[in-house]
């Protein structure tokens, strides 16, 4: 009989992530050892691939045992998710201990965020409404505010200005994710896909018609050497809101 996965418990899933009352298992299966198999495969084949069966065959062992210590596919998702923010920094201070000042800080924590997303693209998908709050979804949290702390901002600005960073680097980095996988699925390289529609854009989108959009468009196209580059739109958008929010630390 195979167990039904619709009946998520949030205390059994805090539990899990603190590993409260974490028993060894004879057969050395564990919950570490199954979350690091989902994400490995994760990491290979997106979030869809991940399944309790496939995560039990992966591990070679049954779909069954797999149950004794996680729940269900939802529970091992968030279990994913915090596992993989355990070696995103050093220390709970490294992000604040950057150099620099806040700026520099805060700058450090968007690299840092970016870089995670580029290893772990399933994240993107995987994130949800409500926090995971696991020990490392807050080590990370902890890091990243103290990075604001001094600066002259209230509890609820920093909160804002990180939450503004965060959202900011994870639109990027789907956008970065959605450019590779069209090119994937397509076989086209953005020059090929410039070259194949050239003739009908020139055609029917014409400089009369669109004289700013065909300026600005052509320019954006040609330092990009793409349709869109979301690198330079996660960079050019950090010193964005950096700039943004030097302006308010200024004004207190």
């Amino acid at each position: 009989m195979v167990k039904k996965e619709n009946s998520f418990d949030p205390a059994r899933i805090l539990e899990l992530l603190w590993r409260v009352d974490a028993k060894p298992s004879r057969t050395g299966l564990s919950v570490d050892a199954i979350v690091d198999a989902a994400i490995e495969m994760a990491d290979a084949n997106g979030l869809e691939s991940v399944s309790m069966r496939n995560v039990a065959e992966h591990l070679g062992v049954g779909a069954m045992s797999l149950y004794t210590h996680v729940p269900g596919r939802q529970e091992l998702t968030d279990l994913m998710i915090d596992r993989s923010l355990a070696d995103l920094y050093a220390h709970v201070d490294e992000p604040a201990s950057v150099p620099g000042g806040w700026r520099s800080a805060l700058r450090f924590v968007a690299e840092r965020n970016w870089e995670l997303y580029q290893r772990h693209s399933w994240l993107l998908d995987a994130v949800g409404a409500r926090p995971v709050l696991g020990p490392h979804t807050n080590d990370k949290y902890e890091a990243e505010l103290r990075t604001l702390v001094g600066t002259g901002l209230g509890d609820v600005e920093i909160d804002s200005v990180l939450t503004l960073v965060l959202t900011h680097v994870s639109g990027t980095a789907r956008a970065s994710a959605a450019v590779d996988r069209v090119k994937k699925q397509s076989g086209m390289s953005d020059a090929q896909w410039w070259a194949a529609t050239a003739p009908v854009i020139e055609r029917v989108m014409t400089r009369e018609r669109f004289p700013v959009s065909s300026r600005i468009g052509t320019a954006a196209a040609t330092s990009y050497d793409a349709a869109s580059d979301p690198v330079h739109a996660y960079r050019f958008g950090v010193e964005c809101i950096l700039d943004g929010v030097e302006v308010m630390i200024s004004q207190r």
